[in-house]
């Protein structure tokens, strides 16, 4: 029997908004090319740390990006008065802006959006500035260092860097479902005609405090990251950037754009149950809610890309509220942290770039470093080989500590 079409396909292509650039930063690929080469391979990140002296932790892994060449991307900003963080973030929307066909001088003929999600800002700094003051002995702050420190500058370096005026300039701090709020906010400006286009995503550089707070709290993996598997031991910290090009499917089609994706629906809450503990029916009821702005049933989805962290506490929690939602028929659930590591605020936009290249390549990416399913879990999470599948309707979940939520609906873009 035939599915209903998501909503979505009856609003006319004015109030539809799609993606149709993509710019990516990550630990198994740099660029659109390399990365779904690295999904397609089930591809680790995980090294030893080399951004911080790890003398003192028992175990320090992480997923760090050891390629990052700021200089090519970024052409117009003195690399000095960015922080790394602010780095990832304008050299992902210049990546987004090529990959999409548009120019520089294309955005600055309309309204534009820029929305940045983040956990840490630029902590990174903090940890230099720290480092400097206890080898100093000086408490006085580094002009240089201290002009890069505010998270604003996350949105405000894409703008500089691509010379933009007519925007409106966000950094959202939502941790780690602040790169789904940034892509939901991007939805709203383009369906409600308030910008012709909007750059979206999130950013977070690899730091010490972070991988610190973790390790403290004993969720911290001594060695990788097996999300949904009965041994799991926890995270692993990452770094990176993802920024996709939204804009509406009228303007897309006007300029015979490639199309990704398009952005069906999406959710939010914030259940504030607990500072760092998921809530089973705060995530459900996301879920409930950008399945209902999507306009599809729980049957339309044909995968779910977990946020999925690894954690004994995530899986169970998200995997129950899954179920509450799907019932009976689970969709494959996948984590791409298992190759990615958390990348905190860039999480779920590099989720999303994924998973528009999961609807546009024609598979599914794997969990990797599966051995045994938790039966508290029991999804089917394509264990450590990617397969092939022609995905319709793929829900991206966010979720971050304070029981702030953020639920993705993207669907496969299909000529009426």
């Amino acid at each position: 029997m035939p599915r209903v079409a998501p909503r979505s396909s009856r609003r006319s292509p004015a109030d539809r908004v799609v993606i149709t650039g993509l710019g990516v930063f990550s630990s198994i690929g740099i660029g659109r090319e390399e990365f779904v080469e690295g999904l397609r391979q089930g591809r680790s990140g995980v090294k030893p740390i080399r951004s911080f002296d790890t003398t003192g932790y028992a175990y320090a892994n992480g997923c760090e990006i050891t390629d990052f060449e700021p200089a090519r991307w970024i052409k117009r900003v003195p690399l000095a008065e960015l922080g790394r963080a602010s780095q990832f973030s304008a050299a992902a929307a210049r990546m987004a802006m090529e990959d999409s066909g548009l120019s520089e001088e294309d955005l600055r003929a309309d309204r534009g959006h820029i929305s940045i999600g983040t956990t840490d800002g630029e902590s990174t700094d903090f940890d230099q500035i720290t480092a400097m003051e206890v080898a100093s002995g000086r408490e006085s702050m580094d002009p240089v260092l201290a002009r890069r420190l505010s998270a604003n500058r996350l949105s405000a370096a894409v703008a500089r860097e691509l010379d933009l005026t007519d925007v409106e300039m966000e950094t959202l701090a939502t941790a780690c479902s602040a790169g789904n709020y940034s892509i939901g906010n991007g939805y709203d400006v383009i369906r409600t005609g308030e910008a012709k286009f909007a750059l979206c995503g999130g950013a977070d550089a690899f730091c010490r405090k972070t991988f610190t707070a973790f390790y403290r709290l004993g969720t911290i993996a001594p060695e990788y990251c097996q999300p949904f598997d009965k041994n799991r031991k926890g995270i692993l910290t990452g770094e990176g950037a993802g920024v996709v090009m939204l804009e509406s499917l009228e303007s897309a089609m006007a300029r015979g754009a490639r199309i990704y994706s398009e952005v069906l629906g999406y959710g939010l809450n914030c259940d504030g149950h607990h500072p760092v503990a998921p809530n089973q029916a705060g995530v459900a009821r996301c879920i409930e809610i950008a399945l209902a702005d999507a306009g599809v049933e729980p049957e339309d989805v044909d995968l779910i890309s977990a946020h999925g962290t690894g954690t004994k506490a995530n899986d169970v929690t998200e995997t129950r509220a899954i179920r509450d939602i799907y019932a009976g028929r689970l969709p494959r659930t996948i984590s791409l942290k298992s190759m990615l590591g958390h990348t905190m605020g860039a999480a779920s936009s590099l989720a999303a770039i994924a998973c528009s290249l999961a609807i546009t390549e024609g598979f599914i990416p794997p969990t990797i470093n599966h051995v045994e399913t938790d039966p508290e879990c029991q999804v089917d999470c394509v264990p450590n080989h990617s397969v092939p599948a022609d995905l319709r309707i793929v829900q991206n979940n966010g979720l971050a500590f304070g029981g702030n939520n953020a639920v993705v609906v993207l669907g496969k873009y299909e000529e009426d």
